[in-house]
């Protein structure tokens, strides 16, 4: 049983790990795949779970890593946030940035977002950060820095298009993180 007074790393599951989620915007094409598996320890419990959505009528895309169930409550609030404040996407993410470290309820959730739209992309975490990468490349989860230093290198160094981008970091990602598979969600906007 959670006990409701300790931190939330005092309440993370039995071991559960997993999942890498990665933002790529090149050429106002802007993408997020995140793999399929979700881990209990060192036992891969499934294999095609869908971490990424779109939103606000397929002008939002959102990416999640953590805990399932909290990361669909807090897609949820996203999306309040999105259908409050229509075409401002850094402000839906900043108020719910805020209102996820205030509100006692859902302080005590544990994921992060990913969340992008044509324009822009956002690491959003429980304690209250909204980031920007100065890059267009994002990436969360437990091989989210695999993903992310291969799609700098791919940026920097191929003529890949986004989701070629993507597609080829998670397959790297994919090879050295134990808690990521090739079981790719891709949702492309532009």
């Amino acid at each position: 049983m959670k006990d409701f007074n300790a931190s939330p790393s005092e309440n993370a599951g039995p071991g559960w790990h997993g999942t890498t989620i990665l933002a790529v915007r090149k050429d106002g094409k802007t993408v997020i795949a995140g793999d399929g598996q979700v881990s209990m320890g060192p036992t891969i419990v499934k294999g095609a779970a869908r971490k990424v959505r779109v939103l606000a009528g397929g002008k939002v895309l959102a990416g999640f890593a953590g805990a399932t169930a909290d990361a669909f409550t807090l897609i949820e609030r996203l999306e309040a946030k999105l259908e409050q404040y229509p075409d401002q996407l850094a402000r839906a993410c900043v108020d719910l940035a805020k209102d996820w470290r205030t509100d006692r309820y859902l302080r005590r959730l544990e994921a992060m977002l990913l969340v992008a739209d044509a324009t822009s992309i956002f690491t959003v975490t429980g304690v209250g950060d909204v980031l920007e990468p100065e890059h267009g490349v994002a990436a969360v989860g437990s091989g989210g820095n695999y993903a992310l230093s291969a799609a700098l290198a791919l940026l920097e160094n191929s003529d890949l298009d986004a989701e070629a981008i993507a597609r080829k970091s998670m397959a790297i990602a994919a090879s050295i993180c134990v808690y990521t598979n090739g079981n790719l969600t891709v949702e492309t906007l532009g």
